[in-house]
């Protein structure tokens, strides 16, 4: 089962921003890098700045910016803003809820996936944007307005 790349693209996009602080970005550009579609970016960076991480303008200049210092952006609030789950959680049907064995199941699968969840989300929390920038310094970016995966 593939599993959504929606953080993946977030995080991708969010390096890029990080690298061009001084320049907007706009979602043609982003989604070129991405090799996504426009719509699929502001989409995701739509999130992003519902939950406080970009910021976007309109006009002439306008685009995507980080909306604070990748160092106070933590791999976690991106993945809390993208709300999805990395971890696939799986359900009995709800016919057999009637079955003993089948709830058994269920509530000890749901503690564990909800530990692992929570064992994730603390990890996130110790990463930042800056430091998953550092990790990408081997690939720069190229100068503004020739965006490319580098």
């Amino acid at each position: 089962m593939r599993r959504s790349s929606r953080l993946s693209l977030a995080l991708h996009a969010l390096v890029h921003l990080h690298k061009q602080p001084d320049a907007a970005i706009t979602s043609a550009a982003l989604a070129q890098c991405l090799m996504t579609n426009p719509v699929v970016v502001r989409r995701v960076l739509g999130e992003l700045r519902e939950a406080g991480i970009v910021t976007a303008t309109k006009g002439h200049d306008g685009g995507w910016r980080l909306a604070r210092p990748a160092a106070e952006v933590s791999l976690r609030a991106v993945y809390a803003a993208m709300g999805e789950s990395l971890l696939i959680r799986t359900q009995s049907d709800p016919g057999d809820r009637q079955c003993g064995i089948v709830r058994a199941v269920d509530s000890v699968m749901t503690d564990f996936l909800s530990e692992a969840e929570a064992l994730l989300a603390a990890r996130l929390e110790r990463i930042s944007l800056a430091d998953l920038a550092v990790q990408a310094l081997p690939h720069p970016l190229p100068a503004h307005g020739t965006l490319s995966h580098g």
